[in-house]
């Protein structure tokens, strides 16, 4: 089961949301959160794999909220969807800068809600379409603010293919595609690219990638979305 925490302000929008998931066979809404800091004290006594997580909230707003259980060494394995209304490049920015798996806007259809759920559930990533090629905008407009991480010097030369690859919104197929391998090999690089570079997730890779020029945007044509295939 994917046990999940919905947080929104307004309680239709959230009983709206969690009787979509809750009507899923593999999934169950374990609780449920009026403002941020009422996700994060949830998401701490649940332990649940994924919070919902809109943006604008009372108290503590999900920017915060989603920094505070993404740094948090008890909630590993809690993922965060960023769902909300407004399509800012400043909030997707902050968004995976604060930790988050997946962004979303309440526009989006029922199926690609459930679908952005299992994909951050399992590990993956997710970005709205069109929001990777707006995110490299972003940081290409932005001076760097990290230094690269002394790890990277054992990235071989082919990880760092597929590093530049994902950063791109490139799945696992259609890495394995460009570079003719298998979708399996190409997942297994980018596990260990994660694994060396100490990130949790294909989105935190990309943020790490972009600021700390590992990667420099406009290098490839972006993709329509972080999705794992």
């Amino acid at each position: 089961m994917i046990r999940v925490v919905v947080a929104d302000d307004q309680a239709a929008v959230r009983a709206g949301f969690a009787a979509l998931i809750a009507a899923e066979d593999e999934m169950e809404v374990v609780g449920e959160a009026g403002d941020g800091r009422a996700a994060v004290d949830l998401a701490r006594r649940l332990l649940p794999h994924v919070v919902v997580m809109d943006i604008r909230m009372p108290r503590l707003d999900g920017l915060e909220a989603t920094k505070l259980i993404c740094d948090d060494p008890t909630l590993v394995d809690t993922r965060v969807l960023v769902l909300t209304t407004f399509d800012l490049d400043e909030y997707v920015y902050t968004a995976l800068r604060a930790g988050a798996s997946g962004f979303l806007l309440k526009d989006a259809g029922p199926a690609e809600l459930l679908r952005a759920i299992r994909v951050v559930a399992a590990g993956d990533a997710l970005l709205a379409p069109g929001v990777t090629r707006r995110l490299i905008t972003e940081f290409a407009a932005r001076p760097d603010s990290r230094t690269v991480p002394a790890e990277a010097r054992y990235l071989t030369e082919r990880e760092n293919e597929v590093l530049r690859l994902v950063a791109a919104g490139l799945s696992n197929n259609e890495i394995a595609d460009r570079l003719v391998i298998s979708a399996l090999t190409a997942k297994t690089h980018v596990s260990r690219i994660l694994r060396k570079l100490h990130c949790r997730d294909r989105a935190q890779l990309v943020t790490l990638a972009y600021e700390t020029g590992l990667v420099t945007p406009g290098a490839l044509q972006a993709g329509e979305a972080i999705d794992s295939a």
